[in-house]
This record gives structure tokens, C-alpha cells and sequence, in this order.
């Protein structure tokens, strides 16, 4: 579909930022310790963005927060309880409790949309918000299913629309540094990497609750959206949805953007060759509903170029930590999240969102600095997460964002396809047709389609 441009605001603030420098007078010489004013931040009135947001409480209160320095001007959530503290401290900022009436109405007043929802309607949300022509940013998991991902990935890439995906860390140093280290040959060959996280900390391996009445503040058919028409459950909205297969992803979904986004990145994986799951569930009933307590997953990446293939696994649920390395120091514990890598010559640990890197034992890691093994740094810092997104709509910069559904499209179909998986069932193994999209199990492959319920399309 062609996207219905609405350029009266984006064209002429485009245009302006090539001149807004000259405009703008120098900043005041910055005080020592004072935190150093971002370039939207300089922005004079006339030049901020308008943005909408959908999804305002919870991790919508931080993005909103994140793009602050720019014009909060629309403000959506089915919650109005949920989005009541949004919707206190913006009071100018105008109010929907439908994201579908919220672009109807303020598409040409918008210039971008922060999308701050459950998995299961980004996928929607965002297609809406490109086919007017508007930039997106949209929290990870970038969807729901790998269809849908491969679908938003293509047309945004198709139409130079400028995205961007809520993993936070890929703007970190510690992101930066990593890929720094391993590009540079400090840790030798990699050819395994274990990747773990703490999560879930929300209801899994359970049937869903029982039916509750929909409280009179909260929209639950646009809750629902394109997923399977379901009664409300307290247990369910406004938090604890993660879990099941109708509107989250699991702990893959949650974290995996976060901690496996680095070794992907790093070591240039590309799309996986196979996937394999073992599992615990302790209620069989639950495997209608959710995802299982606790996964161990096994992706296999083929060679590229001189580097070798990898194994990167993958460990979520309390306690399910990977084996912990005879060279790590006793005193030293695993974080709650985090990598290791298993270099040839070295091993490093991070944690969450990039972390800090660190060669473990100790004693390798300072031997490494004291002979300037270390590389420079050669990769662009980011001027941050929102940042990077923001200026790239004001310079209309397609690629200017480090998370672009370029990237976090294919990021997320690795993703997913452990979510994949797992609704097959403990112990399956699938191998994987990237180009294809579709693997080699029939039951598997209607998993990754994406299928809505009737009036909901993408």
C-alpha cells in the first residue's frame, strides 16, 4: 500500500533542521557536572517534534520520559487508570482511549508515534502509523510472530521510513566495546555464547483465569485488538500477559532483545540454521494458554566468512542459569542477566543491555590492558536510544537509527522462532529457512504466521 504522506509539519521541520544550527544561538558554557544538553534539547519551541504515543503507562511513562524534550501531543491508553499519571503530568496533551480514532483524527499533526503496548498489537499499531507515513518507535519485542515481523521490517525498509526498536542497550557503550573486542580478535575464536536471563517474573505454565467483568475504565476490545476474542481477566491486563501465547512472547520476548541482541551483533550471526527447546511445565492443561516456566534454548549459526559457526543458548526461569566456567572466580557470582562468551583465547561477560564488559578471571583482563591488547574505539557512540531516532526524523535519516526495523526485524525473528519452538512442544528441533520463512515442521510453520481475529488486518 502507498503511504498517504501528511508533510505540512515533517517536510517543513525537515527543512528547517538544516539551518536550525545556524539559528539556534550558542549554549551557555556548561557548568562543570552539569549533564550535557542533547541536540533536541537545544531545539527551539518551533522546532520540536509532535508525537503521539500509544501505551502511556508502565515502560510508556519511560519513552515518553525518553522524548521529552520534544512536544507530547497526543496521548493514548485503553487504561485509564494505568495511563492516569501520563495523562496528570500532560494535561495539554491530547487524549484517546482508541489509537485507531487517536491517527484518524492527529495523523497530520503527528510527526512520529511511540508505541508502548502489549506484543500482540504492535505489529498493527505500527503498520497503521508507516501506511500515513509516520516514523515509529516500538518497543521489543518488535511483534508478536515472525510474519508480522518480516511484513513491518519489509515495508518501513521498502518506504525509508525512519524506526526504531525498544532495545536500549543496543545505543550502550558496553554494546559498543563488545563489538569492539571481538572484531578486534582480543577473545580469539567464539564459538558458543550462553545467554540467560532471570525472567519470567509474571505467571507462566498456567491455565488461563477465570472471566472477571471489564472495569468501566478500561477499553478491553482494543486491549484485545487483533487477538482471539477473550474474556478480561485481572490476571491477565493490565501486566501480567507476558506469558501467554495470545498476546506475549515469554521471557524470549521480554529480555532477548536486550541480552542476545550483543552476540548477534557482534559476531555478525545472521539468521539461525536451527532452533531446538527443552523445557519445564508443570501443568500440562497450561500448554493451551502460556509459555513454560522455565526454557533452555539451543540456536546453531553457520560460519561466516573466517569466522567459525556458534552456539548460542539461551536459559530463562528462576534458578535456570548455564553451567558456570571452571575459569570464573569463586567470589564471583552470575548476574541476573547476562552473556558469556567462549573465546579461544579469552572469556567475557556482560550483563543486560550491553553491561560492562569484562575478560574473566580478573588477572587475563588486566593482563590484556597492560599489553595494549585492547582495540581503539572505531565504532560511532551513540548520542542515545531516543536520541538516535529523533534526530534521525529531523534529518530525515533512514539509517540514522541503530535499531531500525532493518535491524531489529531479523533481531526479533531469531527471537521468535524459540517462541516457535516452545509451542510445539519440549524437545523439538527445527530447522530453519530463513528466505522461505518456514521451517521443517508443518505444526511449527502455522506458528509463524501471524492470524487475526475477523475485522483486524495488517
Amino acid at each position: 500500500m502507498t503511504p498517504i504522506k501528511h508533510p505540512s509539519r515533517r517536510s517543513v521541520l525537515v527543512a528547517g533542521a538544516a539551518i536550525a544550527a545556524v539559528n539556534i544561538a550558542p549554549a551557555a558554557v556548561v557548568s562543570k557536572g552539569t549533564k550535557k544538553k542533547t541536540p533536541s534539547e537545544k531545539l527551539p519551541p518551533s522546532e520540536r517534534l509532535n508525537l503521539g504515543f500509544v501505551g502511556v503507562g508502565g515502560k510508556g511513562r519511560s519513552n515518553i520520559n525518553g522524548c521529552s524534550a520534544h512536544n507530547i501531543y497526543a496521548l493514548c491508553d485503553v487504561d485509564a487508570v494505568r495511563g492516569a499519571p501520563s495523562f496528570e503530568k500532560y494535561p495539554n496533551a491530547k487524549r484517546f482511549d482508541d489509537w485507531r480514532v487517536l491517527l484518524e483524527k492527529e495523523a497530520k499533526n503527528l510527526d512520529a508515534v511511540v508505541i508502548s503496548t502489549p506484543d500482540h498489537t504492535h505489529a498493527v499499531i505500527t503498520m497503521a502509523a508507516m501506511q500515513l507515513g509516520l516514523p515509529v518507535y516500538c518497543e521489543k519485542p518488535l511483534t508478536r510472530t515472525i510474519s508480522e515481523a518480516r511484513t513491518v521490517a519489509e515495508y518501513a525498509r521498502k518506504n525509508k521510513i525512519v524506526t526504531q526498536m525498544g532495545n536500549q542497550g543496543h545505543a550502550t557503550e558496553g554494546a559498543r566495546l563488545t563489538n569492539e573486542w571481538i572484531q578486534s580478535g582480543v577473545l580469539g575464536e567464539i564459538r558458543e555464547v550462553h545467554c540467560w536471563t532471570n525472567r519470567p517474573i509474571w505467571p507462566q505454565g498456567i491455565v488461563r483465569p477465570r472471566a472477571e467483568t471489564v472495569p468501566s475504565t478500561m477499553n478491553w476490545d482494543v486491549w484485545l485488538g487483533p487477538a482471539p476474542q477473550a474474556s478480561y481477566s485481572s490476571q491477565i491486563a493490565p501486566f501480567k500477559w507476558r506469558g501467554f501465547w495470545d498476546y506475549g512472547a515469554g521471557a524470549l520476548g521480554d529480555m532477548a532483545a536486550h541480552i542476545i541482541d550483543h552476540p548477534v551483533w557482534a559476531l555478525g550471526l545472521g539468521a539461525p540454521l536451527s532452533v531446538e527447546i527443552e523445557f519445564n511445565r508443570k501443568d500440562p492443561a497450561s500448554a493451551r494458554d502460556t509459555f513454560p516456566v522455565s526454557t533452555i534454548v539451543t540456536y546453531q549459526f553457520a560460519a561466516r566468512g573466517d569466522q567459525p559457526p556458534v552456539v548460542l543458548k539461551w536459559f530463562d526461569g528462576e534458578g535456570n542459569l548455564p553451567p558456570r566456567p571452571e575459569t570464573l572466580e569463586a567470589e564471583r557470582n552470575l548476574p541476573g542477566n547476562g552473556v558469556i562468551y567462549y573465546g579461544s583465547k579469552h572469556c567475557m561477560m556482560h550483563g543486560s543491555h550491553g553491561g560492562v564488559p569484562r575478560i574473566f578471571p580478573e588477572a587475563e583482563m588486566q593482563a590484556v590492558a597492560r599489553a595494549k591488547q585492547f582495540p581503539p574505539k572505531t565504532i560511532p557512540r551513540s548520542s542515545g536510544h531516543y536520541e538516535e531516532w529523533l534526530q534521525a526524523i529531523k534529518t530525515n535519516d533512514y539509517t540514522g537509527a541503530k535499531s531500525s526495523f532493518d535491524y531489529a526485524g531479523p533481531l526479533t525473528e531469531t527471537m521468535l522462532l524459540g517462541c516457535v519452538a516452545a509451542r510445539v512442544g519440549s524437545g523439538t528441533k527445527l530447522t530453519w529457512d530463513s528466505a522461505a520463512m518456514k521451517t521443517d515442521n508443518d505444526l511449527a510453520n502455522r506458528y509463524i504466521q501471524h492470524e487475526y481475529r475477523k475485522g483486524w488486518t495488517l
